[in-house]
């Protein structure tokens, strides 16, 4: 072990997480930690498993089969998740292709890296909610509450936009253009990357009475748009508080004896605003710019499949008089003996 290739190795890693994906690549805090916290779940089990103290750590400890065995280990100790193992390898290898432009010894060991299968996952049905599922959920705060009040919006600029959560929660009230000739919101999304979503008349109605409500109508605050307060302070909203504030209204509907998914999460009205899009015959290439999809596969993959109303009305469209061979008609036989 040479002690110039650990310090080599912590001093990479740290840069790669703290400049090259924060600064260069400029991800989101989110994707940062989630890589952090990959590499870190694998310095632990170098250093437990392996039982390679984390003082002498290289980049020779990120060979093929030190990574097949913490590969097979996730899987069958940790019995993790398929698509966690694979998010945990490909944060792997991502380091091992920042380091292989650094040091062209390391590209060895990224090929490696990337010739290991990953594990295989299952395609899920997508959730979401039905059309009466979600118009009942967009019913269910009571107009009598404040907060109620203030949760519809959440509801209603989730649907109208699809924003993530972690979208929807750094929204500003100067990022809402109620005045422009189209009335749009500004989403920063993933790769901090910034879209404008056009809203619905009726949003624009709803969060005109909710501005003036809450912010008084000042469209030039930098006060977030949903918001909490506590001891005569104004604080942004948590993750948590989206989610809650879901489940407590489809639980609300439920007693009504309305349907609802078994485990309802707020993603799950970003997919219906996808659904219903896609049900309305919306190009996916308009859908992709709303949901911020870098690229179209992303979309087509999660997205464009066939539910059972859409399918059943295309066959409807298309069902022929089955008496008569299409290829028999006087039009079709006229092209058929041509050159």
């Amino acid at each position: 072990m040479n002690k110039k290739d650990t310090a080599k190795f912590w001093c990479v890693a740290s840069n790669y997480l703290n400049h090259h994906l924060k600064v260069i690549r400029q991800v989101s805090n989110h994707t940062i930690d989630s890589y952090r916290f990959s590499l870190n779940y694998f310095i632990n089990y170098l250093e437990t498993i392996e039982h390679i103290d984390r003082k002498k750590i290289t980049f020779n400890e990120f060979n093929k089969e030190i990574l097949k065995r913490y590969q097979s280990w996730m899987i069958v100790t940790q019995q993790l998740a398929p698509k966690t193992c694979n998010l945990r390898m490909t944060a792997i290898r991502s380091l091992l292709e920042f380091a292989a432009n650094e040091y062209i010894w390391i590209m060895p060991l990224y090929s490696d890296a990337c010739n290991i299968v990953g594990v295989k996952t299952l395609n899920r049905p997508i959730e979401y909610f039905e059309t009466d599922e979600m118009a009942a959920l967009l019913a269910a705060p009571f107009r009598h509450c404040k907060t109620d009040r203030r949760n519809q919006m959440m509801l209603i600029l989730l649907y109208d936009t699809a924003a993530r959560i972690s979208e929807a929660k750094e929204v500003k009230v100067s990022d809402v253009y109620l005045e422009a000739k189209t009335p749009y919101v500004t989403l920063l999304g993933k790769g901090r990357k910034y879209r404008n979503i056009p809203l619905m008349e009726k949003t624009v109605l709803h969060l005109k009475g909710y501005l003036k409500e809450f912010h008084g109508s000042d469209m030039k605050s930098e006060r977030p748009l949903f918001y909490s307060k506590s001891h005569g302070k104004i604080h942004k909203l948590s993750s948590d508080t989206f989610e809650k504030m879901i489940k407590k209204y489809a639980k609300r509907c439920q007693l009504k004896k309305q349907t609802m998914p078994e485990n309802v999460h707020c993603h799950m009205i970003r997919k219906t605003r996808a659904m219903d899009l896609y049900r309305e015959g919306v190009p996916l290439t308009h859908v992709q710019q709303l949901l911020g999809h870098e690229n179209i596969s992303t979309t087509s993959g999660f997205y464009a499949f066939v539910t059972i109303d859409v399918l059943a009305k295309v066959m409807d469209t298309n069902t022929v008089d089955q008496t008569i061979k299409s290829w028999q008609t006087p039009e079709i036989m006229d092209r058929l003996y041509k050159l």
